[in-house]
């Protein structure tokens, strides 16, 4: 496969709709850190399982992932500057956030519209990302939602609901 087009392949598969989410934990020293990931998913109901892949180059995945747990946050569609801030790889993400903990002490972020406390069960490496599983503890949803933050074609796009 050594033909294959990577950009095609990105083009095509942006065409697929994915909710966006902030996957935040701590780091050993207690560090809030966390990664904007567009590739959420739920895995199983029997046990409560989900996934996610971040890349295997991320040193914002590097820094909680020894953690053992980590939260994550759904983003509604007028969260966009958060969305950026976690998805460039620099320092300061969590200035100027007043965050709460989950009960697993991961960070829990203003006005995400729901969040799914995990503890990580396994990661698996596939190709240059990492198959993050982890074990839903517990989770929240807001009632009163009625836009969701949606990647399309490389973009944030907004997704009405009802």
């Amino acid at each position: 496969m050594s033909n294959f087009d990577t950009a095609r392949f990105r083009q095509v598969l942006g065409h697929l709709p994915t909710g966006v989410t902030i996957v935040t934990g701590l780091s050993t020293s207690g560090e809030p850190g966390g990664l904007t990931i567009g590739s959420f998913c739920s895995v199983s109901l029997e046990p409560p399982l989900v996934g996610f892949l971040p890349a295997v180059n991320s040193r914002s995945w590097a820094d909680i992932a020894p953690g053992g747990s980590f939260c994550v946050n759904i983003l509604g569609a007028e969260q966009g500057e958060l969305c950026w801030r976690f998805a460039k790889d620099s320092e300061g993400r969590f200035d100027g956030i007043d965050w709460q903990k989950a009960p697993s002490g991961s960070p829990i972020l203003p006005g995400a519209i729901g969040w799914i406390d995990c503890s990580t069960e396994q990661v698996i490496e596939m190709g240059d990302h990492w198959f993050v599983l982890g074990r839903v503890g517990d989770l929240h949803c807001e009632d009163d939602v009625s836009d969701a933050m949606t990647f399309f074609k490389g973009k944030v796009c907004s997704v009405k609901m009802g």
